[in-house]
């Protein structure tokens, strides 16, 4: 019995010793990046990333940069990625060690970092101990993820805080929790920052060849700004950066019965405000147009997000509602009553994606805009698959007088290419 207390303790020694050995090779590498930012929020954490990425880049600051979003991606100095390598495909903190220590072989000038962290402990954690970052951004506050950090929006505002430099920076586009994120910071020795969207003009914008807000661009403004890079070095690092694969897109497409449809894929955008938000900005941007048809996708064990899709309906105010995946029943009871349009349940976990796909279409006009809300997973993902087959809309085909000849506009502020989503 004494031999295996023995062994036990020789094996616990060893550990502490391995533990204490790995946490100064982390340090030494910390110490080794002097710019360490972490971005962390609730949506477009990885766009911020890699506009922040971009501008100091830009600017000739060696960057280093780690997304963790729609696809998880290692961007080298050179603005050339990489996916980042999970083993078993499970994600966890623990890879950021790895992250920071191939980072510090480029002797790099910052190292930007997405947040992969959603428990409010991990978040302290990651903070503290794997990046211990020199600037810190909290993009906002949404209504996602209120199992781990709500039950409100203020629990998750105070959650989100836990990553907050202390004694470093901070900046936010947050506006309406403001004053709890500020409480936060005080309480930390942490600077805040308010990085105001309307300081970013349209004309700004139009430079992105792809979709972004200017709540965005101002974070990354800012922080380059903190690092002594001009608005115009910044803006032009910003505009080569390449996209995220989850940035929003529309798809131009030819039926097969010859109608015309857009196709926005919001399925990134997984919480009712920022699902709102991007839906009439593109409407406003004329990316899509009316009539406008919305699909929404129901998971089982996304029943209350199913209700909170069928709920905002109203404020998008569609032609058609078609509610695939399952179960639709709790997307279709959360619609409210006084809306007047149509729905079509497409749904049934067992439903033939083929089948669907065109029972769908068939109900649409010969001119008209399709939207895809809620989650992509299940059903979601086949349909995409199905519609990616289609024939794209041949340039012949747009409309009289429009200058983008059935392709979309780098003035409309999203790409044409194929997206994917988060």
């Amino acid at each position: 019995m004494l031999f295996l207390y023995c062994v036990l303790a020789t094996c616990c020694a060893g550990l502490l010793v391995a533990g204490i050995v790995e946490q100064r090779r982390h340090d030494a590498n910390l110490v080794a990046i002097p710019t360490r930012v972490l971005v962390n929020g609730i949506r477009g954490k990885s766009s911020i990333t890699r506009l922040c990425a971009g501008a100091l880049r830009g600017s000739g600051l060696v960057t280093v940069a780690k997304t963790t979003g729609t696809a998880a991606r290692f961007i080298h100095p050179d603005a050339t990625e990489e996916p980042v390598y999970r083993k078993f495909g499970i994600a966890n903190v623990v890879e950021q060690i790895g992250i920071v220590r191939r980072a510090a072989t480029y002797r790099p000038d910052a190292l930007v970092m997405e947040c992969m962290a959603v428990m409010p402990a991990l978040q302290e954690i990651n903070q503290s101990k794997l990046i211990r970052s020199t600037i810190g951004v909290l993009c906002n506050v949404r209504e996602d993820h209120l199992a781990e950090m709500g039950p409100t929006l203020d629990d998750v505002a105070r959650s989100l805080c836990r990553s907050l430099p202390e004694g470093g920076v901070c900046v936010t586009a947050e506006k309406e929790r403001f004053p709890i994120l500020q409480e936060e910071a005080d309480a930390r020795n942490c600077q805040l920052i308010y990085a105001d969207p309307q300081t970013v003009t349209d004309d700004e914008l139009r430079g992105f060849n792809w979709f972004t807000f200017k709540e965005n661009v101002a974070i990354a403004l800012a922080v380059a700004e903190l690092l002594g890079v001009d608005r115009a070095t910044a803006l032009k690092g910003m505009y080569e950066a390449p996209p995220d694969p989850g940035v929003l897109s529309v798809e131009r497409y030819r039926t097969p019965d010859g109608k015309r449809l857009r196709f926005a894929n919001v399925f990134a955008a997984n919480d009712p405000e920022s699902t709102v938000m991007n839906i009439k900005q593109l409407l406003e941007l004329d990316a899509i147009q009316r009539p406008l048809h919305v699909v929404i996708n129901c998971r089982p064990d996304r029943v209350e997000r199913n209700g909170q899709m069928g709920a905002l309906i109203p404020q998008l105010d569609p032609e058609t509602v078609f509610l695939i995946g399952h179960p639709t029943k709790s997307a279709a009871d959360a619609i409210p009553s006084h809306w007047t349009g149509n729905v079509v349940d497409l749904g049934g976990d067992r439903r033939d994606p083929d089948r669907l796909t065109t029972d769908l279409l068939a109900h649409l006009g010969p001119d008209s805009s399709l939207v895809a809300i809620g989650n992509i997973h299940g059903q979601g993902e086949h349909f995409l698959e199905r519609l990616a087959a289609l024939a794209p809309e041949p340039p012949d085909a747009a409309d009289p007088g429009d200058p983008t000849d059935g392709r979309t506009s780098p003035d409309a502020h999203y790409n044409s290419s194929h997206g994917e989503f988060r």
